[in-house]
């Protein structure tokens, strides 16, 4: 590809999916899926983030009321995704792309699971022989569902017993869409991903969230998001999100021109104070996975 190539974006489809890639109502409207009755107010958003970023002095009980309300200011509310990685045993590297490509798309595809894959990759910078996998549920109850139904399915359990001695560790998240950053739809861009992971210290999540998403536009000039969650299970305070791209020299590029856009160095500025650890990885897809 020419490394001169500044704007390159991801297809621009049409029809339901366009809503998913370019969300516009959905990026302005932080209640997403989590709207209140109609006769009920929603709540005052501003006034909440600005209680929570600079304190107040309400009592015990107002302070609980705005912990509660702390992921319904940030999250889409619709869905629930599980991010599950996968430690694999060099050794075993082809083996377990074999068998998931075996099992993975049955379950995704079936409707009786409640289940979709989001995407599957695996590492080519960063953590090296490791895979990463999306799932996207119905919120809880979709997951609580399906995974009582793999718990009975046969096929799943066996699939589960020839996993184990391929692996060397595996751990899982539960993650809420931000509301800014409604999930792409299935795409083919046949380049990387590239799958950013910050630790945010405690109590930052909601100061983050707002810097970052006013900062956002100035990257999506060049590149279109591809998906952005923060954990809600498994362990706490992480922010994932995830691009696509050409190639490394395509991302070079279009980081070096965010640069240039206003705003952006500004939210890097206030955001770098509110984390703890940060890494980006670099990731293809299986050629099963939904994001090509």
């Amino acid at each position: 590809m020419n490394s001169g190539v500044h704007h390159w974006r991801l297809p621009v489809p049409t029809g339901p999916e366009q809503q998913a890639l370019y969300p516009v109502e959905d990026s302005m409207n932080c209640g997403g899926g989590n709207d209140p009755p109609a006769d009920k107010p929603k709540p005052a958003r501003k006034s909440l983030v600005s209680s929570i970023l600079r304190g107040s002095g309400h009592d015990s009980d107002e302070h609980e009321e705005l912990h509660v309300t702390y992921s319904k200011l940030m999250a889409r509310g619709k869905y629930v995704h599980e991010l599950q990685v996968h430690n694999v045993k060099p050794e075993a590297m082809d083996d377990y792309i074999a068998l998931t490509k075996e099992n993975y798309p049955r379950v995704a595809n079936d409707s009786e699971f409640h289940v979709k894959l989001f995407g599957s990759w695996v590492t080519e910078i960063g953590d090296l022989d490791q895979a990463i996998h999306i799932w996207e549920y119905n919120h809880y109850p979709g997951y609580i569902q399906t995974q009582d139904l793999l718990k009975r399915d046969p096929q799943y359990q066996q699939f589960q017993k020839k996993l184990a001695p391929m692996l060397r560790s595996r751990e899982n998240q539960m993650m809420l869409e931000f509301a800014f950053w409604t999930s792409s739809a299935p795409i083919t861009t046949n380049g990387i991903y590239e799958l950013r992971t910050y630790l945010l210290k405690p109590g930052k999540m909601l100061e983050w969230e707002h810097q970052w998403r006013a900062g956002l536009e100035a990257r999506r000039k060049f590149v279109q998001p591809v998906g952005a969650w923060f954990s809600q299970l498994g362990h706490l305070n992480y922010v994932h999100h995830m691009w696509a791209y050409p190639d490394l020299q395509v991302r070079k590029e279009m980081r070096e021109k965010a640069w240039e856009v206003e705003g952006w160095s500004q939210t890097v500025h206030k955001t770098v104070t509110l984390i703890d650890h940060m890494q980006s990885r670099i990731v293809t897809p299986l050629d099963f996975s939904p994001m090509k």
